[in-house]
């Protein structure tokens, strides 16, 4: 069995002063996948930077205080690629990923967009620089008999059941028509949407609330980190579940973990 997680952790400093620390410790993982880790890794306390158990590895962000992209591994990873090979963002912790003797693990962190911005204008260059990368990282992990495993923050709700107020957010960044579109063209393109094809046509699981108003009490969120595979491992997918905390005061990050079991 292989165990993945994926977690926006909203900066790592603060999610380990809430309750990341303890999470990791009672985890059944065998891979962790982080997002927006934030702070660079000499600002991290030994025991966050590199959890005892864990192989840790980080990309981050050339602007301090952003972005920044992570994995944690129980065994040692064959090999560890930052970035996808683009000139603009390699350099950004958006994207990392390590070789494992069966599958290939990244962790990503896609740029949030706000339309009609430059932020929306560098969503857009990089969802069109990464997809020819997953086609690519595809066909050469079939060559080498392994399966590819792509998981994180999205920032893209698929269909009108993967965020609550979707009526309202048509326009809105994250549920663009062109955003959706270029998820079809990922899912398209030999992958899979593993928690959807195990909890197909329900509303959610949503893994991501915002900290206004009643959001997370009214599980009013968006799905937006996923586990995308290639098509041998997405079928061997057992259980997929996001990890809610209880209640709003038990909440390390505005987002949940999203974790799936692999027979």
């Amino acid at each position: 069995m292989l165990t993945v997680s994926t977690v926006n952790v909203n900066g790592l400093r603060a999610a380990a002063r809430k309750g990341f620390l303890p999470w990791l410790a009672a985890t059944s993982a065998d891979v962790v996948c982080l997002q927006e880790v934030r702070a660079e890794s000499a600002e991290l306390p030994s025991s966050v930077r590199e959890p005892s158990g864990w192989h840790a590895i980080y990309a981050h962000g050339s602007v301090k205080g952003r972005s920044g992209v992570g994995l944690l591994s129980r065994v040692e990873p064959l090999a560890v690629r930052i970035g996808y090979g683009s000139a603009e963002f390699d350099a950004s912790g958006r994207y990392v990923e390590i070789e494992l003797p069966e599958v290939v693990v990244g962790s990503l962190y896609l740029p949030s967009g706000d339309v009609g911005t430059p932020k929306q204008d560098e969503k857009d260059r990089f969802m069109a620089s990464f997809l020819p990368y997953l086609v690519e990282l595809r066909e050469k992990a079939a060559a080498d008999g392994r399966e590819v495993l792509v998981c994180g923050d999205w920032n893209i709700a698929h269909t009108a059941l993967d965020l609550k107020a979707w009526k309202t957010n048509q326009k809105s960044s994250g549920f663009l028509p062109s955003e959706r579109a270029w998820m079809d063209s990922v899912f398209a393109s030999g992958y899979s949407d593993v928690v959807r094809s195990l909890h197909p046509e329900v509303a959610g699981p949503y893994s991501w609330w915002s900290y206004r108003g009643k959001a997370f009490d009214n599980d009013s969120g968006w799905r937006i980190d996923y586990h995308v595979a290639t098509a041998g491992l997405a079928g061997r997918a057992v259980s997929a579940v996001v990890e809610r905390a209880p209640t709003y005061a038990e909440r390390w990050s505005d987002h949940a973990p999203v974790t799936v079991t692999y027979a």
